[in-house]
């Protein structure tokens, strides 16, 4: 299990399982904004909007900057590590995956 900076990947795949979260973040990705902003689009509350983002704070997937009465959420790089550690784990049986499926295909062609 991996444990970077208090954050455990069980925590951030759980986080991104739920399609809102996930399309929260992916649109967080796009750049920093405030939760208003970030809630355009989405047919939630502002009090669901501010769990979801508590969520992808706790996991440590964003991160948040009060700007005067604002607060700014971004997404936080190093809340994907144990991600990329995980998949890097995986990385090396991807070919070998790939080229029996291809195998697999061609010989169901014939």
């Amino acid at each position: 299990m991996c444990l970077f900076l208090g954050m455990n990947q069980d925590d951030i795949f759980r986080a991104l399982g739920d399609p809102t979260r996930r399309a929260i973040f992916e649109k967080l990705a796009e750049g920093a904004m405030n939760a208003t902003t970030l809630r355009e689009g989405f047919a939630i509350s502002q009090p669901a909007m501010s769990q979801h983002l508590t969520v992808l704070r706790e996991a440590g997937l964003v991160r948040d900057q009060r700007q005067g009465r604002f607060v700014h959420y971004e997404v936080d790089p190093d809340g994907l590590t144990c991600i990329a550690q995980w998949l890097a784990r995986y990385r090396a049986y991807w070919p070998a995956r790939i080229n029996a499926l291809e195998g697999l295909l061609k010989d169901m062609d014939q």
